[in-house]
């Protein structure tokens, strides 16, 4: 009996080593995304990555089966519901600062619904279900969060004046 377990505890193990393998990079990307620390150095992406593969593994008999959920999808799904915990319960002190890159405009919901939609390519109707807003509030957060990273003018702190940019005033 114990030998049986051990033969199932070794196939599980590589099969998830498989999953990891093959889904590490581009959870990891989307994380940096979400994070916006630079890829070269992301702690907190990197934590996130092994929380939501963790978390993944733990659950891997539920989800390798044929009926089961998709491994991938349950792990960008951990990936992105503990960043929004993390956004939501961030210290105080760090609330201020803004992410890096073209993503640093946007807060973190608008991050998170952008980076699922444009990155992932899931639908908005998956973003809704995912995490847990109504189908219409996330069409409005991702049109606002392209209009956000489009307009030069928000990025910088300035808005176009008669004959081009100009500094933000009263």
């Amino acid at each position: 009996m114990r030998e049986r377990r051990a033969v199932l505890d070794r196939r599980r193990a590589r099969e998830f080593e498989a999953f990891a393998a093959g889904a590490a990079g581009r959870l990891l990307h989307a994380a940096v995304l979400l994070t916006g620390e630079p890829p070269d150095a992301a702690p907190r992406a990197q934590r996130l990555l092994v929380v939501a593969l963790s978390r993944t593994y733990a659950e891997w008999d539920r989800l390798s089966g044929d009926d089961g959920e998709d491994p991938y999808d349950r792990a960008r799904r951990e990936l992105v519901l503990r960043f929004a915990r993390e956004a939501a319960w961030r210290d105080p002190a760090r609330r201020g600062r803004r992410a890096s890159g073209v993503l640093g405009v946007l807060g973190p919901q608008e991050r998170v619904v952008l980076v699922l939609r444009l990155y992932e390519g899931l639908a908005e109707e998956q973003i809704a279900a995912l995490i847990g807003l109504p189908e219409e509030r996330v069409r409005v957060i991702c049109a606002r969060a392209i209009a956000a990273i489009r307009e030069p003018s928000r990025r910088s702190g300035t808005r176009p004046g008669p004959s081009g940019p100009r500094e933000a005033g009263p």
